[in-house]
């Protein structure tokens, strides 16, 4: 007979070995007669709450939103130090939005924000709520893949939303705008311009960035959220079952969202306000640069930016640009002796193709070791 405070006993008889214990997913017991789970609430509450709570939260922090699409759309496509930054960190970026703007300027786009947080976030925890109640979460990775599922399924219901509010936030002034400008003057008109261009399909244009990017926030959030909670509660910064403990969870869970979800959000950003063609086909910046293919990954933008460049919003600072590479005077010399014929002048800044770049390196090598080495006639190297 176990005494007070003791564990109860396995209920039926002793396993034999350690391997006999049943393990069965965690499910949400459900009240007599079914409804809602005993100590939850219906998926369709768990829509409503969720929704609100995300509304709420994109008026506070619809300011940062504004912010974070000038910085990652700010030097798109462009190499480092080529182009001019408006925008220098957030306080000062937040200080050159008012000032073009105005302080209304800090919520633009807040009517889609709320309508894309709704839904999106209404969808997800909707979703989610189904599948405790399906008992997935039990399983061992379930919370993960439960919440990346439904973050999916959220974005793809948004997506429209987020468009029109990524267009209208990253629209401003001539003198400190980034990115392309679409000119919507309000929520309704950003709809049915989309509409009318590029058909029903045009609303849904950058979801293979979203998708992503929902379903790898969604499930760092829910799966760090608890495991957060339980760690301050152990800790007993709080007393138990205080709002500041559930505050704190949120907190470190969001900071994981912000960590793994910033990469996606760059590309995200960027491939719902580049411009497209009448047929939706992706239109290039400027001649001879093109615009992030599919997930963003094109191979243009890797090499100018780098891994850097999908952070982007995060640094304050970008590298000085490397000066120009000049041919010595001497290898030009001895190219013209060779009988080379003398090669045009290359204007700063134009990009040379992975041959010619490769031949050009081997050939001055070359040269410089012959010119080093003295050349057939036992010449030495002359100042």
């Amino acid at each position: 007979m176990a005494g007070a405070g003791a564990l109860a006993p396995f209920p039926g008889p002793p396993p034999a070995s350690l391997h006999e214990f049943p393990y069965p997913p965690q499910n949400r017991p459900r009240v007599a007669g079914g409804g809602s789970p005993a100590g939850g609430v219906p998926p369709a509450t768990d829509l409503v709450l969720g929704a609100a709570a995300g509304c709420l939260a994109c008026v506070l922090t619809n300011p940062l939103e504004v912010v974070k699409t000038r910085l990652q759309l700010q030097g798109e496509l462009q190499p480092p130090g080529t182009y001019p930054r408006p925008y220098r960190g957030v306080l000062q970026a937040v200080g050159a939005v008012c000032r073009a703007d105005g302080l209304r300027g800090l919520q633009k786009g807040l009517a889609a924000g709320l309508l894309y947080q709704g839904l999106m976030n209404g969808v997800r925890f909707y979703c989610y709520s189904h599948a405790e109640d399906a008992g997935w979460t039990g399983y061992p990775g379930g919370t993960v893949a439960a919440g990346a599922v439904a973050g999916a399924v959220g974005a793809v219901v948004g997506s429209p939303a987020y468009l029109v509010k990524t267009h209208l936030q990253a629209q401003t002034l001539s003198a400190v705008a980034v990115g392309h400008q679409h000119n919507h003057e309000s929520i309704s008109d950003a709809f049915e311009s989309i509409y009318k261009q590029h058909g029903v399909a045009g609303l849904w244009r950058g979801v293979t960035g979203a998708v992503p990017r929902v379903a790898v926030g969604s499930a760092a959030q829910l799966a760090t959220f608890t495991s957060a909670k339980d760690w301050v509660c152990e800790r007993q910064w709080f007393g138990e079952g205080s709002w500041a403990t559930v505050l704190a969870g949120g907190m470190v869970s969001g900071v994981a969202v912000a960590v793994t979800m910033t990469p996606f959000d760059v590309i995200s950003t960027r491939l719902y306000n580049q411009p497209v063609d009448a047929d939706g086909t992706p239109a290039p910046l400027s001649p001879g640069q093109a615009l992030p293919g599919f997930f963003g990954l094109h191979p243009e933008n890797l090499q100018q930016r780098g891994a850097a460049g999908l952070v982007q919003g995060h640094r304050r600072r970008l590298p000085p640009p490397r000066p120009p590479h000049r041919p010595q005077p001497l290898l030009l010399g001895r190219a013209q002796e060779d009988g080379a014929a003398p090669a045009a002048p290359r204007a700063v800044g134009q990009a040379l193709s992975p041959t010619t770049a490769i031949n050009k390196g081997v050939f001055l090598f070359l040269a410089s070791f012959r010119g080093l080495c003295g050349g057939a006639n036992g010449e030495g190297v002359t100042p």
